[in-house]
């Protein structure tokens, strides 16, 4: 799992790596530059023309090494500065003079669109709004046509706070060995594109020296993170859960939940469902069995707890009498793991003094408008959700799924975890009824609370990309159950 720190401290990072690491500045610059072009030619063919713009900082001579990189390798590279060559820092000025005579370098005035442009203008030093021929070089560059990709950092993007002014507008944005934090804001996703990491060799040991309590994982020692289940297992062992949602013409949602438990390894599932939803469980997914009210239509409280390993709660659920008394009665009777999502969530936003009622084993799953529902408080900064769910699960000893693009899991020791497996076409109804069900089912297999927040979200976001390779827009969130067996194929998961 990558920690990941502010921009500020990426300077002395590179400075402790090369002390350590026995190599050069120019050797480290050289290896970013060297993962850059292996993504780069495995994406682009050669006959399209690329223009590399250029900052003299580091990020420049990231540029300047990139170009002499893919001209090496058969590309029609230029190369335009923009700044005093001249004071440019160290690493840039020996990247300049290397730089072979083949490629044009010119200043970015006199620079003709490409089909291609590569942004090496600012990196992670930048910490006021873009002024001058550098504001003016980016509005130009907005405007231009080619595929933009940017080094490291769209520039005029601060690493760690939201934008503020100009910034350039990438298809691609290339990050060195983790996301800097503005990366993952999904009011930036028009700057960043498609984020990539590329690993340049540091060691979470080389970041020991720097505090952070925020994490970006894509599913690095992933086994590790699951129980190991023995040849004498049985279906006992691998847990007995409920699941309680659904209401009439809402349906779908709990059955989605189940369905997702019983593809992530559930022994046991019951049904805690209306009356109106019996046909519909027990005809659509024979392997799970229904607890429902004899004569009611609606959900009621009456639900035996004992010996029940995990509880998930919300999907479909309505905000309905009986479903808050629902809400209530396992806040306050089950202290057991408990997934309180969807309309759970809502019913709880609506009751802020059931909030003492939560404990350690709670987990809630809100997307961002039920977020703000639950909070209180409505943000477009996703910096201050950051905080505030932080905040939330400190103070009331929970953990937190902020589910979206690069999920954020927040946890009561005030660590968090930003997911990085997912897709754009799982933007679709149901998806998060998926995760529930896969979270609950993880926690009724005796998971851990961290190892099942981690495992849960990864495997959703994995199984929505393999899913969505196929598919594309077409994508349904019972797609995404289909595939959770193949994302524990993928990941070697026994």
């Amino acid at each position: 799992m990558q920690k990941i720190i502010s921009g500020s401290q990426v300077k002395e990072l590179d400075k402790l790596y090369v002390q350590v690491s026995g190599i050069t500045p120019y050797q480290l610059m050289e290896r970013a530059a060297n993962e850059f072009c292996h993504w780069f030619t495995a994406n682009f063919k050669k006959d399209k023309t690329i223009n590399v713009y250029c900052g003299t900082g580091n990020n420049g001579g990231d540029g300047l090494a990139i170009a002499r990189l893919l001209a090496d390798q058969g590309y029609f590279v230029n190369v335009a500065t923009i700044g005093n060559r001249e004071k440019g820092s160290t690493d840039f000025i020996k990247n300049l003079k290397v730089l072979p005579s083949s490629i044009p370098i010119s200043n970015w005035r006199d620079l003709k669109p490409s089909e291609i442009i590569i942004d090496a203008i600012f990196g992670v030093g930048i910490n006021r709004p873009l002024e001058g021929e550098y504001l003016e070089l980016i509005r130009r560059l907005n405007e231009e046509n080619g595929v933009k990709i940017s080094v490291d950092l769209p520039s005029g993007l601060p690493s760690d706070t939201p934008a503020d002014g100009e910034v350039f507008h990438a298809a691609h944005t290339v990050s060195f060995q983790f996301p800097k934090l503005s990366l993952l804001f999904p009011e930036h996703a028009k700057y960043v594109g498609q984020l990539l990491v590329k690993d340049i060799g540091m060691e979470q040991k080389h970041f020991d020296a720097f505090p952070s309590e925020q994490y970006f994982f894509s599913g690095e020692s992933l086994a590790a993170y699951h129980k190991k289940f023995h040849v004498f297992s049985h279906k006992g062992d691998f847990g007995r859960i409920i699941l309680a949602g659904g209401s009439y013409g809402k349906m779908g949602s709990i059955c989605l939940s189940t369905k997702a438990s019983l593809r992530t390894g559930s022994g046991l599932v019951f049904c805690k469902i209306p009356g109106c939803g019996v046909n519909i469980v027990q005809t659509t997914i024979p392997e799970a069995m229904v607890l429902a009210p004899s004569l009611e239509m609606d959900i009621d409280t009456n639900i035996e707890l004992t010996g029940i390993d995990a509880i998930g709660v919300g999907p479909g659920l309505g905000k309905g009498e009986n479903a808050q008394k629902l809400v209530h009665y396992i806040l306050e009777n089950y202290a057991g793991p408990t997934v309180l999502d969807a309309d759970a969530i809502n019913i709880l936003g609506e009751h802020s003094d059931w909030l003492p009622l939560l404990h350690a084993n709670v987990v809630l799953t809100p997307h961002l408008k039920e977020f703000e529902r639950l909070i209180g408080e409505r943000s477009d900064n996703h910096l201050q959700r950051i905080k505030l769910a932080k905040a939330f699960c400190m103070e009331h000893k929970c953990c937190l799924v902020l589910k979206g693009a690069f999920s954020l899991i927040s946890f009561p020791d005030g660590s968090q975890v930003f997911n990085n497996s997912g897709t754009v076409y799982m933007a679709t109804g149901g998806s998060g009824d998926v995760l529930t069900g896969m979270l609950t089912s993880f926690l009724g297999q005796g998971y851990t609370m961290k190892n099942a927040a981690i495992c849960a979200v990864f495997h959703h976001g994995d199984a929505g990309e393999l899913a969505g390779d196929k598919l594309r827009r077409g994508t349904l969130a019972s797609d995404i159950v289909e595939n959770i067996p193949q994302s524990f194929l993928a990941w070697d998961i026994e």
